[in-house]
């Protein structure tokens, strides 16, 4: 993936924290089992296993309606620290354990990874969020490189995500940069029109499910003018969407993903947007080398906390699509991308005051 500064997109996707198929069947089958993922969050509601080391509790349903992973990676470094006797480290990571976070669904079981996750989020009265990023080609061979073998395993895979979704509420953001690097001209010319044709049936396949809303990845506010993705988005059919997301795995400021949503918006009939929140809180990087700046960058702080309350009627929500914590790539010191990183996340969670 590519530097916003640069001109190219937002950095290496695989960022973002892919985790392994049998890792993501396991927990959600475990969260079904343990049945912790069913508190409710009210005071009045805990019982033994909430008050395990590590433990946490969904958010309010009225501000923040997306499920909080009772085993995240972030929660079980709570649950870690704590009973290493690191209380400072424990409750600055219980920052990021406490929020709801984008589920990357792996390449392989996605409709076990799927179902586990719905079913868990379904059972503690929430909605799941979940992230599609296994387009053929994905991320121009850099960090998060790879994806399906080709279209028509593509649209197998989406094909068995929608059967594990089935009729539990669901919130998808789908395929991060997937058409910045056809507008950029990362992707090589001769795949562009399958990914129009990918794009725009995952869409519908999505769609067609009763309780699922879609956000189609359209970039960040220092990448390039709205114009450059006005026709790509309705292309692929965006207003067939809920919306379109912003920021993912970046850091531009709210207020100005939120001014660039808006001017987006406007290009393609007025389409709600969601803004990826999670480590915008000191703004981007300016420091070191520009082609890498958004690959594990320092000082950054995490950002306003999950919500559907935002300051614009046209933002949808403000949502963790990229999980803090979890690294952008073997750039700075980080291990690979996706793998938790919990020198970072202590970082992020720190800054943030």
């Amino acid at each position: 993936m590519y530097d916003s500064d640069a001109g190219r997109g937002r950095g290496s996707a695989g960022r973002r924290g892919r985790i392994p198929a049998v890792v993501a069947v396991a927990v959600g089958a475990a969260l079904l089992i343990s049945g912790c993922s069913g508190s409710s969050g009210d005071d009045g509601s805990k019982n033994a296993e909430d008050r395990e080391q590590g433990a946490v509790k969904q958010q309010p349903k009225g501000t923040d309606p997306y499920w909080v992973n009772p085993q995240g990676n972030a929660a079980k470094q709570v649950a870690s620290y704590e009973k290493s006797g690191k209380d400072s480290a424990a409750a600055q990571i219980r920052k990021i354990a406490e929020q709801p976070v984008g589920e990357w669904l792996s390449p392989d079981n996605p409709e076990q990874q799927a179902r586990g996750f719905t079913e868990a989020a379904e059972k503690a009265d929430r909605s799941a969020l979940l992230v599609l990023y296994n387009v053929p080609h994905r991320d121009c061979g850099q960090y998060s490189g790879g994806g399906a073998a080709d279209g028509n395993a593509y649209r197998a895979w989406i094909d068995q995500v929608a059967k594990g979704i089935g009729g539990r509420p669901a919130t998808v953001i789908l395929e991060p940069d997937a058409l910045l690097h056809l507008v950029d001209g990362c992707t090589p010319e001769q795949f562009h029109e399958e990914r129009f044709d990918l794009l725009k049936g995952a869409i519908e396949k999505l769609k067609g499910l009763s309780r699922t809303k879609v956000y189609l990845d359209a970039g960040n506010a220092g990448w390039q003018e709205p114009e450059a993705l006005r026709q790509p988005l309705t292309r692929v059919g965006v207003s067939e969407a809920d919306g379109f997301a912003v920021n993912v795995s970046n850091f531009q400021p709210t207020d100005v993903s939120t001014e660039f949503g808006k001017k987006l918006s406007e290009k393609i009939g007025g389409k709600p947007f969601v803004i990826d929140t999670s480590r915008n809180g000191n703004g981007p990087y300016t420091g070191g080398d520009a082609k890498e700046r958004w690959c594990n960058p320092p000082g950054r702080a995490l950002g306003e906390a999950p919500s559907t309350r935002t300051t614009d009627s046209l933002v949808d929500a403000y949502l963790w699509v990229k999980r803090p914590g979890e690294s952008d790539g073997t750039c700075k010191g980080g291990p690979k991308a996706g793998d938790w990183w919990p020198e970072y996340a202590l970082k992020l969670a720190r800054a943030s005051g």
